[in-house]
């Protein structure tokens, strides 16, 4: 392959993938190359149900090489991207460098602890599948510990739980940890059944699920009170140390789980001056996705914030849709581009939201005839776009059948500690 018409796509979640496949299918006379520090896809929607024991990582991953397999036209690199060289075209990986005709960062977000290097070190993230696992891992020690703790101080700290950040992430890790509470804990840990599972769900903001309509944010406040979830509004987690988090008002609580789902931020890469980035570290692009002031360099998806779109002037939301849509036309406009035909600029096309609650209630926001609906109905719906959402067949049929077991049963064998990190003795 000549690396002089190489197009590399460095991050493979929703935007990447989608780029690379229709890139890859395109006939066009390019060579693709993904760049990802992870050999694998994920789904980050479902990435509480792993944290919480109800999915297998298997059922929302699935590796590139396989996906991609069969393209002569495709080369996958795993790696990480510490550099970018414009003016060499060129870009600096952890083990070696590429070169590029064209270079699409999709690299998503990472998690933003608001510079807050307590927070940083003991609370527990939900942005990855090392996260997931990390924070299942732990969960599940932390109650093993209180069934045998004497104190009870000792048991109340290890089984109060606080999500900071009222969005969709957090209403729904909220959401599944009182269904835990409900339906599981008790049995799997008959010590502890006296015990009050306390969990907080904390928001600086006035409401939770904010960009949300106000009928969906009333009924997942209502919906998560009614399963006893203690929801602190107006209030933002201001520190956490020696398993003491402590809000912004000067009161606390006392917790082992810190659950920290409060906000993301795009990631900054050297080689780009600091004038290409925007609000939250997005770098800034034209309709075209091109990042500004360059030829060959693009951004698309949450890494990306642009302002032309006369819907969303101060930007596009980072949801997934937004993503593969930004995806989808940067693919057509390389290939008209190829044709030497006119580009098109990027519209989004908002087809709503949602966030499920817990079983048998979601809501649901849309652009259509109808604009809201909530309950089991909206729940059915979460559950068939997710369900449809995953990267393939295998994936859809192992998930479908661990939420049928799930919603059949009021329960999932799902919740091993598995820690590679520590060796037996």
């Amino acid at each position: 392959m000549e690396s002089g018409n190489n197009i590399i796509i460095i991050g493979g979640g929703f935007a990447g993938v989608e780029l690379v496949e229709r890139l890859i299918r395109s006939n066009q006379k390019q060579h693709v190359i993904l760049v990802d520090k992870n050999n694998y896809n994920f789904f980050p929607p479902l990435l509480y149900q792993v944290a919480t024991g109800f999915l297998d990582v298997s059922n929302i991953s699935y590796p590139f090489r396989k996906h991609f397999r069969g393209h002569s036209n495709f080369t996958f690199r795993m790696g990480e991207l510490k550099e970018i060289r414009p003016n060499e075209n060129k870009i600096i990986l952890n083990n070696g460098e590429l070169s590029y005709s064209k270079l699409i960062l999709a690299t998503g977000t990472v998690t933003n602890y608001f510079g807050n290097e307590n927070i940083r070190k003991n609370a527990l993230p939900m942005k990855t599948i090392s996260d997931a696992i990390n924070l299942k891992n732990i969960l599940l020690e932390k109650l093993e510990k209180a069934s045998r703790a004497s104190s009870t101080e000792e048991k109340k700290k290890l089984t109060t739980f606080v999500v900071a950040g009222g969005g969709p992430t957090g209403v729904e890790v909220a959401g599944m940890l009182s269904e835990l509470r409900k339906n599981i804990l008790f049995k799997d840990y008959p010590e502890l059944k006296n015990e009050l599972f306390e969990i907080y769900l904390i928001d600086g903001l006035p409401t939770i699920l904010a960009p949300m309509s106000k009928e969906s944010q009333r009924y997942a406040t209502d919906s998560l009170k009614a399963i006893g979830v203690i929801i602190k509004l107006g209030q933002v987690v201001k520190d956490y140390t020696d398993d003491i988090v402590q809000l912004a008002d000067g009161t606390t609580i006392e917790t082992s789980n810190l659950i920290w789902t409060a906000g993301v931020t795009a990631e900054v890469f050297p080689g780009l001056p600091e004038n290409s980035y925007g609000q939250g570290k997005r770098l800034v692009t034209d309709g075209t996705n091109k990042v500004v002031g360059y030829n060959n360099i693009y951004a698309i998806g949450d890494t990306s914030i642009m302002t032309s779109d006369p819907a969303f002037p101060k930007g596009h939301p980072q949801l997934a849709q937004v993503a593969i849509q930004q995806a989808k036309l940067l693919a057509s406009n390389i290939i008209s581009e190829k044709k030497d035909q006119k580009l098109k600029s990027f519209i989004y096309n908002d087809k709503g939201s949602m966030a499920i609650i817990r079983r048998n209630r979601a809501v649901a926001d849309l652009n259509g005839p109808i604009k809201h609906f909530n309950g089991f109905i909206a729940w059915l719906a979460w559950v068939f776009i997710h369900l449809m959402s995953l990267m393939n067949v295998r994936n859809k049929i192992t998930t479908f059948l661990n939420w049928l077991n799930s919603y059949t049963t009021k329960d999932q064998p799902l919740r091993m500690i598995i820690d590679p990190s520590k060796k037996n003795t």
